[in-house]
């Protein structure tokens, strides 16, 4: 399970229960998120989304525990083209 909690306007906190449990602090420039969403999406679900794209790739305790959204497409140059069709 994956839950998503804003603590300001641009970092979030998610929380995966995933056998162990870890949390992971994001932080999403709003430009950013834009450009993955188109503004038809929320940061939540984006986020849960972007989750749902690293858990299909490895385990939730080998996820960086703090970065910024965009550090994804770093370690997987697939993750802009397929978070915009998972959306």
């Amino acid at each position: 399970m994956i839950q998503v909690r804003k603590l300001n306007d641009t970092t979030y906190e998610v929380t995966i229960e995933d056998g162990a449990t870890t949390t992971h602090t994001v932080t999403v420039d709003p430009d950013y998120a834009e450009k993955l969403t188109e503004g038809k999406v929320a940061v939540e679900r984006l986020l849960s989304r972007s989750f749902d794209f690293l858990l299909e790739r490895e385990s939730n305790t080998s996820i960086l525990r703090t970065f910024n959204l965009p550090v994804i497409g770093r370690y997987f140059p697939e993750y802009e083209r397929e978070i915009r069709e998972m959306l």
